[in-house]
């Protein structure tokens, strides 16, 4: 299984990485939204794992391009918010799946489904 991490803060893509690397084969990694569509269109990645909050191109901006171009995308939001605003406009950009950071261990349930 080949996985997109977006995720601007180290600490937090590291914590994404070991709590998936045992279910996965190949993990590529942005740091920004704006490296996301071509580090997709490069890689074609099952799922992408986005961060909603970044510096320059947010989550949702990615998203929505990655989802125009590529309409089966898989797009997990991996989030700080669980509000019922933010988890309503991740289901309007297209998102598949909305996972908690402080529940990553979900990340890891949802990818071997797919395996």
């Amino acid at each position: 299984m080949n996985i997109l991490i977006v995720e601007d803060n180290p600490l937090m893509r590291a914590m994404i990485r070991e709590t998936i690397s045992e279910v996965v084969d190949v993990i590529t990694e942005c740091e920004d939204g704006d490296e996301a569509f071509a580090a997709y269109q490069t890689n074609l990645p099952h799922w992408v794992l986005m961060d909603l909050q970044m510096p320059r191109v947010d989550g949702f901006t990615a998203s929505r391009q990655i989802k125009a171009t590529y309409p089966n995308a898989q797009i997990c939001m991996v989030t700080d918010f669980g509000d019922a605003r933010t988890r309503r406009a991740a289901e309007a950009v297209g998102a598949t799946a909305f996972v908690l950071k402080e529940n990553l261990e979900e990340l890891r349930t949802l990818l071997s489904a797919g395996n």
